[in-house]
């Protein structure tokens, strides 16, 4: 109380009394203040600045230059790893460059027949001085722009595959042509395959191909050319486009059991070798008549030419894959040409065979039309083909019918079993089973 009083008015605090001082024995241990001796910290070396500041200044080691520590023999897995991803990219972008130029070559040497033939080539359209301009002078303005386009009538899909299309000519639709190069960017993949097809007859070896494919009107032009006003006259030729549909095929020897077993409708052919032609090339024919039909002496001197480069010329009603319904099974004409590249890029010897497969449509329309007796012959494979696919769809039927049979049972016996009550259910099941077991005595019985 003195104290409060003394805080009040001002008073000197009275001195605490010694039994205060040393009556809580639990606070003894703070009773005075610590007093730790200090630790020694090692001295630094200190500069007074110029402007009376100290610093700190650390003693110079070669710790700090990157050069001294380091050498380039800590590197060495680095280095082989770039070194690797520079000759990989140095490789791509060569092999990449190889297939261009590679494609250029051939569009630069069958852009002549490809203009010549067509009014429109490649994937531009119409060109935009043309879109005024009509007749002839439309014509000679798309057969201009075809010539201007040089390298890009040619398309690049991919670093080995190249296409251009071809369109606007009689009795043709049009012209699909690919270029299928090697992965020259891939060494390795190339080398692979080398390897894979010498060892592995399965494994057919890679090469540099060209596979153009013919699309025919076969007079369907007023269903695939739009009508224009004033054409009447021209559209009254349209049905003389048409000709007989066969499959008949000009094959390299070697190539002869492949194309067979990939190939439904060449696997529809007989293969009848030709006095006229070379010892490495065959005739693949349904009938002796269309082969003197399509076995020109300008055909045979153009096959020569190419040599062993020429793999194929297929003319076909049929679908390459054998047909598993009967929509599958409508003619589809079609002329397939394929080659292989030149690896000294001259294709002088290729072009004429080239020209003639874009004039061969001309040729079935003419001559094409055979006696009722060769189409009777034809038209038989066509019809046990349609046979088979039409029996084996019946079938497939009769299975599906009756499965559904045999689910609608088993339905009707699990609603009639889950009605039942226990001591039903077990009455049902002995029945049941008394029924199989008296199925298959009779079964055995009727084997014995």
């Amino acid at each position: 109380m003195a104290s409060v009083l003394n805080n009040i008015f001002g008073g000197k605090p009275a001195a605490p009394q010694a039994e205060s001082a040393g009556g809580d024995s639990d606070f003894a241990d703070f009773s005075q203040a610590a007093d730790p001796s200090p630790v020694p910290v090692a001295g630094e070396s200190s500069t007074s600045s110029s402007f009376g500041a100290d610093q700190t200044v650390r003693p110079y080691t070669k710790w700090y230059n990157v050069h001294e520590r380091h050498s380039l023999s800590e590197f060495k897995v680095e280095g082989v790893i770039l070194s690797f991803m520079a000759v990989v990219l140095v490789l791509h972008l060569f092999g990449a460059r190889l297939n261009r130029n590679k494609a250029k070559k051939w569009i630069r040497a069958h852009a002549a027949p490809l203009t010549a033939e067509f009014s429109s080539v490649g994937f531009s359209g119409v060109p935009l001085n043309a879109d005024d301009k009509k007749g002839d002078q439309l014509l000679q303005a798309i057969a201009d722009g075809n010539v201007g386009q040089s390298d890009s009538l040619l398309k690049e899909k991919s670093l080995f595959e190249f296409a251009t299309y071809a369109t606007g000519r009689a009795n043709i639709a049009f012209v699909d042509v690919k270029l299928t190069l090697l992965k020259r960017f891939n060494p390795l993949t190339v080398l692979f395959d080398k390897v894979s097809s010498f060892f592995f007859d399965s494994v057919s070896e890679t090469y540099d191909v060209v596979e153009a494919t013919l699309y025919p009107f076969d007079g369907k032009e007023g269903l695939l050319v739009p009508t224009i006003p004033g054409t009447a006259e021209a559209r009254s030729k349209d049905g003389k486009s048409t000709f007989d549909g066969f499959v008949w095929a000009l094959v390299h020897k070697e190539c002869m059991k492949q194309i067979r077993d990939d190939r439904y409708d060449v696997s529809l052919t007989v293969t009848k070798d030709n006095s006229k032609l070379p010892n490495w090339l065959t005739v693949m024919t349904e009938s002796a008549e269309i082969t003197e039909a399509l076995l020109t002496p300008e055909l045979i001197k153009a096959a020569e030419a190419a040599g062993d480069l020429l793999e194929y010329l297929i003319v076909s009603d049929q679908p390459i894959e054998k047909p598993k319904t009967l929509n599958e099974t409508t003619p589809r004409k079609r002329i397939f040409l394929k080659y292989r590249l030149p690896s000294n890029n001259d294709y002088s010897k290729l072009v004429p065979l080239f020209r003639y497969f874009l004039r061969l449509t001309d040729r079935l329309v003419q001559v094409a039309h055979f006696r009722p007796e060769v189409l009777r012959k034809v038209k038989a494979a066509r019809d046990a083909t349609a046979k088979q696919i039409e029996k084996a769809d019946k079938e497939s039927r009769a299975e599906e019918l009756a499965a559904e049979r045999e689910r609608a049972k088993k339905a009707k016996r699990d609603q009639e079993l889950n009605a039942l009550d226990a001591k039903a259910q077990k009455k049902y099941l002995e029945r049941e089973r008394e029924r199989e077991l008296k199925k298959s005595m009779k079964k055995q019985t009727m084997r014995a």
